[in-house]
Order: structure tokens, then C-alpha cells, then sequence
């Protein structure tokens, strides 16, 4: 009874408002004007994966803000029946709601009441299940990597684009306010033509991203044929069904997992889409556990206008599982000093000085220092929780449910940084350079 009361106030609000208010004049399709809920319709929202992540960081950074902004979960798909009992436990637990369970995405969508759903699935299934979502017709929050080939990125850029839905990327510094004020800093010309970037992300965790429950699940306790989507047939494997993070082609591991974030953050301050090149090398150095992908990496992109190589600067990224010296390190750097985002400090270190200008009938070249403002901790340990930017992160795509607007992270943010990974997967296994074929949208080995 509930539901079929909220379905006629859904549909009321969506006839009364097309039909009394010119939508063009508004600067949406009328498509989209009729998806638009009042502050009084409750947004339902589908679970897709009740994985680890989900669990840890996105359910409490949805509950920061379901009740003020008028969300809640209504079901959970997830094709092993211990996630879904789990799932159904837990959001019991934590909301005091019964939430419905559904052994796949074709069952999900078969519920109408469903508006908007969150994926958290394996890496290589994100695309794939974003497209399954806009083609049922509900907005998604989906986690990155966006994409773990060049195919699937593609095919979720042109379902996305060529749909009204409303897609949010979880690249989630683009909603914390120190990278927005780091953004804004660089744009306003201040810091000066950026000319390197040094990326780190350290760690020291043999068990990272492995996963204890490989000797419980059954495959009778799944569907490991669905899992494998568009994936090569092959035998039953609980490794890679839950360590799918080790394994090419579930996932590029580091380039996917961790890369991804600070890649984008180089797409988003200079307005490039991807790197004109790449060269990357790395291996398993220390975990040898029967894992395929590195443990130790380091890609060395060029980065610039594709038409004028006269300009440019060079971005190096590296990471590694067995030392944890250094941390998360993201360094801009100008020929007046540098942006650190761990600090969050901007400083005149490594500016051009007024000694070694006189030399040369220069003027010196200094940045003023600051603290940009509103800084969030970045978050490197295994769970994550309920961290501040994800919560920021997630509230924005549900003020973009409502309001229609594009998110921070959009789609498109989501390809540059899949062909970035792309790029670098490419580069780290073949030995080889790697270019962009603007034209064909896809890599060029050299």
C-alpha cells in the first residue's frame, strides 16, 4: 500500500510540473524534468555487491545524509546468498529497515519502485553493470575504476551520454575541499604552468587484497558464469572471484585501484583528457602467492597539448606492497615551488630564487605560501570507513539525483581516467610505449 501511495504522488508531481511549466525554458529535456522527485518523494535505492567496500565506507557515508536529503535502500543484489543475507542484516541493523534481496541485477530491476542503485561489484564489472543500470532506466553511484578495458569504457561513455541518467564516478576527491580549492588555485594561474607531478601510493601489507574467505565460499553458493560477464569462460576459481583485485583481466590491480584517484586529479587540474604517452615497468617482487598482477610499478607519463609539443610536463607514478616508506604522496610542482596535497600546503620550495635569477637577468620566481582550505585526511589503510570525502562525495550525487545536474565526477571523468589505467596496463606488460589514438578512442603500441 505504501508504494502504490508513492508511485501516485511520483506520477502526479511528474504530470502536474510537464504540464504547467515550459521545461525548455528551463534548460533540461522534458525527458529528464519527468525523473525529477520532490523534497517529499523518497529516492529508493538498489544495492549492487554487498562488498567489503560497501560495507565499510559507502553505507555509512550514505547514511550521513539519507535522512536529511530523503534516500534509502530498498533492496540488495548480489549473486552469492551469504553477501545478500549479510546485506539484508545489516542494513536491518543499521537503518531499522527490512530491504529486499535479489540473487541478480535482472531481478533488481524487475522491482519498479528502485530509482537509483549504488555499484560495488568486482573492478572489470563496474562498466558493464553501469550500463545494465542506465538502460533500466536508474541513476547510479559507481565505484572506480570506472573501466578495465578500452571496450567497456566506451560502451558506458555512450550509454551514459546517449541517456538522462544521472552517473556519479567515485573518484571522490573531486568532492573534497582542499582538491577543489588545489583545482581552483591552479586554474586561476597562480601557481604557474605546472611542470611535474610525483605520484606515490606505499604500502606494506602482504594480505592486501587478499581475502580469507576463499576457503568457505561454495560455487553452488553463487553464479560464477554471471560473474564472468563478457569475461573468457573459464573454471571455477574463489580466488578470483573474491581476489579479483590479483588478477588481469578482473582488474589492473595498482593502475585500477590506486592510480586511478591521482590520475584523475591531473585530468581535472589541467583540463587534458589523457596523457600523450606512457612507459611503465614493474613485476611480483616480493608477494609471489600465484598472483598475476605487480606488486611494484612505476609509469612515467608525458602529459600535454597533443599539438604543440613545445609544451608539457611529465607526471611519475609509483607504488609498491612491500614497503610503506612514503606513504601517499601527490606533489605539483612550478618553476615557482610546489603543491603538496598530503600537507595541503602550497610553498615556495624549489622556486626559481633571486641568486640563480641574477644569473641568468631574471626575476625571481616564488610562491606565496598557504594552507588551502578545509583539508580532509586522505585515507590509505585497508577499510576506509565512513572517510570525509566519500561522504561529501556521495551527498553530492544524491543533491544531482534531485537537482539533475552533472556530479563532480561524471562519466567522462571516469573514461579519462579508464584510459589512463588503459594506457599504463598496456605500457606495464607489454614493455612498450603507449600513445592515444584520438580518432579511433583507442591505445597504440608502439
Amino acid at each position: 500500500m505504501e508504494n502504490n501511495k508513492e508511485n501516485s504522488r511520483r506520477d502526479f508531481i511528474k504530470k502536474a510540473a510537464l504540464g504547467t511549466i515550459g521545461v525548455a525554458a528551463m534548460g533540461i529535456s522534458a525527458k529528464s524534468y519527468g525523473r525529477i522527485l520532490g523534497a517529499n518523494d523518497r529516492v529508493n535505492v538498489g544495492i549492487v555487491g554487498f562488498s567489503s567496500r560497501f560495507k565499510s565506507s559507502l553505507v555509512p557515508s550514505f547514511m550521513d545524509h539519507q535522512k536529511e536529503l530523503n534516500f534509502a535502500f530498498m533492496g540488495v543484489s548480489d549473486i552469492w546468498n551469504r553477501r545478500r543475507d549479510e546485506a539484508e542484516a545489516y542494513i536491518k541493523e543499521k537503518t531499522g529497515m527490512k530491504i529486499k534481496k535479489y540473487r541478480n541485477n535482472d531481478e533488481l530491476y524487475g522491482n519498479k519502485d528502485i530509482d537509483a542503485v549504488i555499484i560495488s561489484t568486482a573492478d572489470f564489472q563496474h562498466a558493464l553493470m553501469g550500463v545494465e543500470a542506465v538502460k533500466a532506466g536508474r541513476d547510479a553511484y559507481i565505484e572506480k575504476p570506472m573501466a578495465e578495458s578500452m571496450d567497456d569504457a566506451r560502451a558506458i561513455l555512450k550509454a551514459v551520454e546517449e541517456s538522462d541518467r544521472i552517473v556519479q564516478i567515485g573518484s571522490q576527491r573531486r568532492s573534497a575541499p582542499n582538491y577543489i580549492a588545489a583545482n581552483e588555485f591552479i586554474r586561476s594561474g597562480k601557481f604557474g604552468d605546472i611542470t611535474m607531478v610525483e605520484m606515490c601510493w606505499n604500502v606494506n601489507q602482504p594480505g592486501r587484497w587478499r581475502v580469507p574467505l576463499t576457503k568457505e565460499i561454495r560455487k553452488e553458493d553463487t553464479d560464477w558464469d554471471r560473474f564472468l560477464m563478457n569475461r573468457p569462460k573459464e573454471a571455477w576459481d574463489p580466488r578470483k572471484y573474491l581476489e579479483f583485485r590479483l588478477f588481469y583481466p578482473y582488474s589492473t590491480g595498482i593502475p585500477g585501484q590506486w592510480m586511478s584517484h591521482q590520475i584523475d586529479t591531473v585530468h581535472w587540474f589541467t583540463g587534458l583528457d589523457h596523457p600523450r604517452s606512457v612507459s611503465a615497468n614493474g613485476g611480483i617482487y616480493m608477494w609471489k602467492d600465484g598472483r598475476k598482477n605487480a606488486d611494484t610499478m612505476t609509469a612515467v607519463f608525458d602529459y600535454g597539448p597533443k599539438d604543440d609539443m613545445s609544451k608539457g610536463f611529465q607526471v611519475v607514478f609509483s607504488s609498491r606492497f612491500h614497503n610503506g616508506a612514503g606513504g601517499t604522496k601527490e606533489l605539483y610542482y612550478s618553476n615557482g615551488g610546489m603543491m603538496n596535497l598530503d600537507t595541503n600546503k602550497i610553498t615556495s620550495e624549489g622556486g626559481l630564487t633571486q641568486r640563480m635569477a641574477d644569473e641568468m637577468g631574471m626575476k625571481a620566481n616564488l610562491l606565496q605560501e598557504f594552507t588551502l582550505p578545509n583539508a580532509t585526511k586522505i585515507e590509505t589503510a585497508a577499510n576506509t570507513g565512513g572517510d570525509p570525502m566519500t561522504s561529501l562525495h556521495m551527498r553530492n550525487w544524491m543533491e544531482c539525483v534531485r537537482s539533475r545536474k552533472t556530479p563532480n565526477a561524471s562519466v567522462r571523468a571516469g573514461y579519462n581516467h579508464s584510459v589512463a589505467n588503459q594506457m599504463t596496463y598496456a605500457a606495464l606488460t607489454t614493455g612498450k610505449k603507449i600513445s592515444f589514438d584520438d580518432t579511433k578512442q583507442d591505445l597504440i603500441l608502439s
